[in-house]
């Protein structure tokens, strides 16, 4: 594909995520704060969702980003998936093969549990591993449920954490209740985080250790 053309001091940011409304849930106030970036986000699932993927571009529009989405398998039953399939399919919708930044699901999923979460972090991070995908540093999500016991929360030992003014705040939640059309009480809007955390890794190295202790916050300062 062809290069995209980025602006002098404007940071290529490519944003993977499993499904549409996974961008703004996890990210989507860091997207709206950063509007000088170049973000580009691709949704691996439900391109052929007559219902969803309308409401994925439309949020685009909102957040300020350009993007697309693939077809992965999305059953109710969370089919485990092969690690090459999850890759071959984000590499035919990556629009280049470098960015400044990667941001994508961590090992261990937002919450207890979701397959496709884990699948598509281990997928991004083994690519970035080899090369396929190129930045400068990688970032996972760093939200939990305390194993279902609550909704999903910032995980405190993360090392980048923002709170969202509250003008952001609002706009990352009419995205998620008036473009995606969940309901006040859905679990989806009772989850929009008001503030936004990510594990942070500047080496591929260290991003595979934390596949390999699945995306455990207990484990991370021994990165």
């Amino acid at each position: 594909m062809e290069k995209r053309k980025r602006r002098l001091n404007q940071r290529t940011i490519l944003v993977i995520v499993a499904h549409p409304d996974d961008e703004t849930l996890w990210c989507g106030g860091t997207i709206l704060s950063n509007p000088q970036d170049d973000w580009y986000v691709v949704s691996l699932c439900r391109a052929f969702d007559t219902d969803r993927a309308p409401r994925f571009y439309k949020a685009l529009e909102a957040l300020g980003a350009q993007g697309t989405m693939g077809s992965l398998n999305d059953d109710a039953a969370q089919t485990p998936l092969a690690l090459e399939k999850v890759q071959e399919v984000i590499e035919t919708l990556v629009p280049q093969r470098a960015f400044d930044l990667i941001i994508t699901h961590n090992p261990s999923g937002e919450y207890t549990r979701h397959l496709r979460h884990e699948e598509v972090s281990r997928a991004v991070i083994q690519l970035w591993s080899d090369g396929v995908i190129k930045a400068k540093e990688l970032w996972t999500f760093a939200y939990n449920d305390g194993n279902g016991s609550h909704i999903p929360d910032v995980t405190e030992g993360a090392p980048l954490k923002q709170l969202l003014n509250t003008l952001i705040w609002k706009r990352k939640y009419r995205i998620i209740t008036r473009i995606y059309g969940f309901t006040s009480k859905s679990f989806e809007a009772r989850t929009t985080p008001r503030r936004e955390a990510f594990w942070q890794f500047k080496t591929t190295m260290h991003a595979m250790e934390w596949i390999h202790k699945d995306g455990n916050a207990a484990q991370f300062n021994h990165l």
